[in-house]
């Protein structure tokens, strides 16, 4: 029952591609896909294209999660300097993180620096706006309760307002991995000779159809796999938080 689970919808999904195909040129068929899957991924492509991908995107994605939670916490505290800066963040989160594509060329230009920017600027915000409103919800009763023991400094910071607010955290953690991918597939789009985004561009003006879909398909493997390590990471940092639902339930 269990394999009928994980593997029933994929299955169906496969046969329904299957069907709708019918030899068509610009939607192979399963097996041309995977016949073109091996050919060009099991290749130098994964050293000049797939691993540097993935680099730019851990590497945007922890610069973002850093920034985040370090601004999110002093804003989450202060009503003041949340007040102040509310105005701003919202604008500022406004803007669709392609559209300063061309601003970070400008800056930083087309090179490694403004591909990890343009995912920087759009992990950002899901991850701050959790943190902000993670630290904006802790429990007053224990704030008093730290203040009453005398819990102040790191130890306070550690315990008990990264504990508290991690939840929050990290549902703004996982948003942000999903946005980072997009992202990293549209920073190579643009004025580079490498990367996932610019290999599967190429192949479509190339007319390279089934690898194109190829590149679609890693994609979908890559963003699965970094699913499922995150689920594992988040269930181990949040333990206490899914057993005491546990035990509730």
């Amino acid at each position: 029952m269990k394999v009928v689970r994980l593997f029933g919808v994929p299955v169906l999904l496969v046969l329904g591609w299957w069907l709708v195909s019918g030899g068509s040129f610009y939607l192979p068929d399963p097996v041309r896909v995977a016949r073109a899957f091996g050919q060009t991924w099991f290749s130098a492509r994964v050293f000049d294209d797939v691993l540097p991908s993935i680099g730019r995107l851990l590497a945007g994605y922890a610069l973002g999660s850093v920034l985040g939670v370090g601004l999110g916490v002093p804003i989450g505290l202060s009503p003041r300097l949340r007040a102040t800066l509310e105005p701003v963040l919202e604008f500022f989160r406004a803007i669709p993180p392609p559209v300063l594509v061309p601003l970070l060329m400008l800056l930083a230009g087309i090179d490694t620096p403004m591909k990890v920017l343009v995912i920087v600027s759009g992990c950002l915000w899901p991850i701050l706006l959790n943190t902000v409103e993670g630290v904006r919800a802790l429990d007053e009763v224990l704030a008093d309760t730290c203040r009453m023991y005398g819990v102040r400094g790191a130890t306070r910071l550690r315990r008990f307002v990264l504990r508290g607010a991690s939840p929050q955290i990290m549902a703004g953690l996982r948003q942000a991995l999903s946005i980072g991918i997009i992202l990293m597939v549209i920073s190579e789009m643009f004025a580079s000779s490498s990367g996932l985004g610019f290999t599967i561009v190429l192949f479509q003006r190339q007319f390279q159809i089934a690898e194109m879909w190829s590149g679609i398909l890693l994609l979908g493997l890559i963003g699965l796999t970094l699913s499922l390590l995150f689920r594992f990471v988040e269930r181990r940092v949040l333990s206490w938080y899914y057993g005491a639902g546990a035990a509730r339930a």
